[in-house]
């Protein structure tokens, strides 16, 4: 995507500690720049869970949370590589091909168990991305729901007007 064109969407710091969730907005520059996104998450200091959810254009989505030595990132759609660099990015870290230009099937990359130690288990974020009914920003309240942040989640949507 030419770095004239908006991306449209919304960007999520999500951290737990002391058994308490927090949602906090990201810059919309780390829409288009996975590495400005694992850098701001790597700024933020908890002694539990960081990770952000990125809603990108309304057409796919993205969890990145940086792990000892790396991070690991989820992509809900690689064919996003095609138009998108910030997924073509994710792709590029995962070390995986991007699809062909024919490919009509949508699939994620990554890694589906990113959340699983914080209550939603690969086969579930499986199921959420596999549904074609449901929009990305959808698709997050889901996430939101099952790890237990859909308030926190909701609230900071209703204040971005999302």
């Amino acid at each position: 995507m030419a770095l004239e064109d908006p991306v449209r969407g919304f960007a999520v710091a999500v951290v737990r500690e002391d058994g308490h969730w927090r949602c906090d907005p990201m810059d919309t520059a780390v829409l288009t720049n996975l590495d400005a996104a694992i850098t701001d998450l790597r700024r933020i200091r908890s002694t539990g869970a960081v990770f952000a959810l990125l809603n990108v254009d309304d057409e796919f989505f993205v969890v990145v949370r940086p792990v000892p030595g790396g991070v690991d990132l989820m992509l809900s759609d690689a064919a996003a590589a095609l138009d998108y660099d910030i997924a073509a990015d994710v792709l590029d870290l995962l070390r995986v091909d991007p699809p062909d230009e024919d490919d009509e099937e949508v699939w994620p990359e990554g890694d589906l168990a990113v959340l699983a130690d914080l209550g939603l288990p690969e086969g579930e974020l499986d199921v959420i991305v596999a549904e074609p009914d449901l929009y990305p920003d959808e698709q997050l309240r889901m996430i939101a729901q099952r790890c237990g942040f859909a308030d926190q989640f909701g609230e900071l949507m209703a204040k971005m007007g999302a």
